[in-house]
């Protein structure tokens, strides 16, 4: 009951909000994967013209979001009422005053069937980008059917859409019901796309970005690594195309774009080795994604330490021995695993093909392990999930300087006395 007013009170501001301030364009981010980069992506490349708003955490919950729309702190004790008064007030004071900015770039979450869409009974974004289409929260969803049907709503309650053509079935075309739809990736089906033409894990990609509206193709230099860490940066240079900004401007807002901690961010790591820290979260698509990026380096040794990926319900099984299938013992010297999921499933498939193999039940383990095997000038590459796996702390091992544990995901004192009491029952 309690937090049915709450979310009822906070959708109903962010509606008096928008109804006051119609000038303000709303852009909404859904998605399997990749929500977060991808509405950090288009948020930098639009400040190069426009005031915009964001929140730089996943808020996108059926509380969190309404609150980062409007700009106002989440409580931080949700069980106070008080401090909800204290939202409240602020979400008033926001509506009252002049406006602050032009657009709002927001994410919106799911990991029970019906959220994505109930965002559409108060929400009208002026433009809806679907990421991807892949297995998430399957304890829930069961099907990949039934997360299309959740993701792509949005689409349909957007007065435009935009759609990731790469990470998203054709057939699921037919649940769209907006005629205006675009597409963007990184492949030439798509309306909007990036041609890679030269790549190196120092400077990113090379390459032009092709779009209608433009006569000849956009000269651009993205520094990202790995093909599916791109489209989040195709996707905001088409957001910005849309909402009127220059080549010239596209190009400066794209030079202000890097890596986000843990989402493929490329660190020093010890004996002149590369670490690329992708520990913020896994699933499928994005795993072997990753993994896929690994094989293309031109290094002298290849390691992948992967964990387990929570929340896939009963495709579990099934999904961790798929991973295990594509880990190729011609491209990896180790694979290292982490979880009792990985370890079941994904580290036999593995074996089966040949690959090298440790298995550890604590992100510590492995990391002091990878750290023995690695040789000068390698690749290691750290995918896992959040929950009871926390692979950033393995990758403290590898880093060259203590100073860039500062980059790494999940190190605030709150985050780290949780993982802190998790580790404890290994060393017992």
């Amino acid at each position: 009951m309690f937090k049915s007013f709450i979310q009822k009170r906070l959708e109903s501001y962010v509606k008096r909000y928008f109804t006051k301030h119609p000038e303000v364009k709303l852009i909404a981010v859904a998605g399997s994967v990749g929500k977060t980069s991808t509405k950090i992506a288009i948020g930098t490349v639009l400040s190069e013209k426009y005031r915009v708003r964001l929140h730089e955490g996943n808020y996108n919950d059926i509380l969190s979001a309404p609150l980062a729309i409007l700009g106002v702190e989440y409580p931080e004790n949700i069980r106070s009422l008080w401090q909800w008064f204290a939202a409240f007030s602020a979400c008033r004071e926001r509506i009252k005053e002049p406006t602050d900015v032009d657009i709002i770039v927001q994410e919106l979450g799911s990991d029970r069937i019906g959220q994505v869409p109930h965002f559409g009974t108060y929400l009208t974004p002026d433009i809806g980008v679907v990421t991807a289409v892949s297995a998430e929260h399957m304890e829930f969803f069961k099907t990949i059917d039934a997360v299309a049907a959740e993701e792509l709503s949005v689409a349909n309650y957007s007065k435009s859409a935009l759609i990731n053509a790469d990470d998203i079935d054709g057939k699921y075309a037919s649940l769209l019901t907006n005629a205006n739809v675009n597409t963007y990736g990184t492949s030439a089906n798509a309306e909007y796309h990036f041609d890679s033409m030269d790549y190196n894990i120092s400077d990113g990609h090379i390459g032009m970005f092709y779009a209608p509206e433009l006569a000849d193709p956009m000269p651009a230099t993205i520094q990202v690594i790995g093909e599916h860490t791109l489209r989040p940066v195709v996707a905001a240079l088409v957001i910005g195309l849309k909402l009127g900004m220059t080549t010239s401007e596209l190009e400066r807002g794209l030079g202000r774009v890097t890596p986000l901690p843990g989402r493929m961010n490329k660190l020093q790591g010890v004996n002149n080795t590369t670490v690329i820290d992708d520990t913020y979260n896994s699933s499928p698509l994005a795993a072997q994604s990753s993994l896929r990026l690994l094989y293309q380096l031109l290094v002298p040794q290849r390691i992948a330490v992967l964990g387990d990926m929570n929340e896939l319900g009963e495709t579990s099984a099934v999904e961790h021995e798929e991973l295990g299938k594509i880990c190729d013992p011609t491209q990896l010297s180790w694979l290292v695993t982490v979880g009792e999921q990985s370890r079941k499933y994904l580290a036999p498939a593995a074996k089966a093909n040949g690959c090298q193999v440790k298995s550890f039940d604590s992100a510590l383990m492995a990391g002091a392990f990878v750290r023995g095997v690695a040789e000068e000038g390698a690749a290691i590459l750290f995918k896992g999930s959040q929950g009871g796996i926390y692979l950033e702390e393995a990758v403290k091992e590898m880093l060259h300087s203590s100073d860039d544990e500062a980059k790494l995901v999940r190190q605030s004192p709150k985050w780290m006395a949780t993982k802190n009491k998790f580790f404890e029952k290994f060393s017992k």
